[in-house]
């Protein structure tokens, strides 16, 4: 598995299981925010800042799209972080701007307080650390631990004055788009590197609740990366099954379905 539990949740809206989507064959796009690269290959990420906003994505001037992407700590309780980064997490919009996206493994039980560290790299946290104040899992995983509902929202905190979403910008979280219709490109955080890797390639079904990516380099430290389109929506967060795989060359996510779509709702109503 990609990683193993960590937090504990302080919302559980129910979550029933995704929708089966069907999976249509087109012309590859890889995504703008990561520029392209050959199918199935890995590499360091780089971005380039945004210029305009797009509807139900805010780009800001000045950051990279890369870094709407960052790393999870356990938080050291006074704003910092304690120890090394665990899971990967995104920013979504949301009409507060304070929205992130995860696996639901990564913000469950038995873990403290947390901190979003968009863009991080090299040690640094360019943008600063984000406390996380608001979780929001399925009852499906916060009962059973169902693969199918391995899919967690985050509410943070301003900082300074500000909102996440107007200084790192957003994906668009989008549900029931056809899985493999398009290339995505998956970004995570490995917890043995300091610095983010990426991979493109196009996604296919594994069954009617889960999808699959053939992506090398995948470890620990990975899951809740977001799968983003060339249309900046998030399509996939890696998960699902077997906590988002076994091996570091294949990893999953939850088909996002109606049941992802509320769990959204629920997420952004309540930010």
């Amino acid at each position: 598995m990609k990683r193993t539990s960590r937090i504990s949740p302080t919302s559980r809206p129910a979550l029933l299981g995704a929708v089966a989507l069907l999976a249509l064959t087109s012309v590859s796009v890889a995504t703008a925010d990561e520029g392209r690269r050959p199918h199935g290959a890995t590499a360091g990420t780089s971005g380039r800042a945004g210029t305009a906003d797009a509807a139900g994505t805010r780009v800001v001037v000045g950051a990279p799209p890369g870094d709407r992407v960052g790393a999870l700590f356990a938080a050291d309780g006074a704003g910092g972080a304690s120890g090394g980064h665990f899971c990967t997490a995104s920013v979504v919009h949301s009409p507060r701007g304070d929205l992130i996206v995860t696996a639901a493994h990564c913000v469950d039980a038995d873990n403290g307080d947390v901190v979003f560290a968009p863009g991080y790299r090299g040690g640094r946290a360019p943008y600063g650390m984000w406390e996380v104040t608001r979780r929001f899992l399925s009852d499906g995983w916060a009962e059973d631990q169902d693969e199918d509902s391995d899919l967690a929202f985050a509410v943070v905190a301003e900082r300074d004055g500000r909102r996440l979403e107007d200084v790192v910008g957003a994906n668009r979280f989008a549900t029931g788009t056809v899985t493999g219709a398009a290339a995505v490109t998956v970004t995570g955080y490995p917890d043995s590197r300091e610095t983010p890797v990426a991979c493109t390639n196009r996604p296919a079904l594994e069954s009617s609740t889960q999808q699959r990516i053939a992506c090398p380099g995948f470890t620990s430290g990975t899951s809740g990366s977001p799968w983003v389109n060339g249309d900046h929506q998030v399509v996939g967060v890696l998960g699902g099954h077997e906590k988002g795989g076994a091996t570091a060359d294949v990893s999953y996510s939850v088909v996002l379905g109606e049941a992802a779509a509320d769990l959204y709702r629920e997420a952004t109503g309540a930010s």
